[in-house]
């Protein structure tokens, strides 16, 4: 009896346990070389985050505290990357970093609202694909990460605070649990098959500052 409660307990919180699952591993980012596996780390919470939400709709095991917990693990996750890169890269670096983090901390406390309808492609994750990418194609081409990943915060902190939608994104338009998939098979394709981080960061990049102008021009220029 008391182990079948137990599995239920389990299976009904199955996308909560995901989530905190994907953001754990990312303890060892404190530990001395830690750095080093950041790139795995990255690819590893966004299959993660991907992943509970799946089982959330999938199992029609949906809850507002799932969601409430999901935004607050992808808070702390994308925190700790964000200052790991930062304190890695050094001073003037940290506190560029720091933009990133107002904003996500920005994001994430309107997401938490009741009212906020919350879709697909959050740029708080965007933001992560975009830091991955970025030091996968630096490694690539030997060139120093810093000017890249210094861009990519800064746009991705006007995206993240911007009031209108991000419509364009790949992940936007990404629905089926097979397309998201093919996203984090594209992230391990970049990893792994060096020559083609380029390109696939092209695609992302691309998507990302199309769907800012097109959509938040207005806002920006307000």
């Amino acid at each position: 009896m008391k182990r079948s409660f137990i599995w239920r307990f389990l299976y009904k919180n199955l996308p909560n346990i995901v989530s905190l699952l994907g953001v754990l591993p990312l303890s060892i980012l404190f530990f001395k070389d830690g750095f080093q596996y950041l790139i795995p780390l990255i690819i590893y919470n966004n299959i993660m985050d991907d992943l509970d939400g799946i089982f959330a709709i999938k199992l029609n095991l949906k809850s507002d505290f799932g969601a409430a917990l999901d935004n607050v693990c992808d808070a702390v996750a994308h925190i700790i990357i964000v200052m790991a890169i930062g304190i890695h890269y050094g001073i003037a670096f940290s506190i560029v970093s720091l933009f990133a983090v107002t904003a996500i901390l920005l994001r994430v406390t309107s997401r938490l609202s009741a009212n906020e309808k919350i879709s697909a492609g959050s740029p708080t994750n965007e933001l992560m694909r975009h830091l991955l990418l970025s030091l996968l194609t630096a490694k690539y081409f030997e060139f120093a990460p810093e000017p890249l990943l210094i861009t990519v915060i800064l746009l991705n902190s006007i995206s993240m605070l911007s009031p209108l939608p991000m419509p364009y994104l790949i992940r936007t338009l990404t629905k089926s649990a097979t397309a998201i998939g093919f996203i984090n098979v594209s992230l391990l394709v970049a990893w792994l098959i060096p020559i083609t981080a380029p390109a696939i960061a092209f695609c992302f990049f691309a998507t990302h500052l199309y769907s800012l102008i097109r959509s938040n021009g207005q806002w920006l220029l307000q």
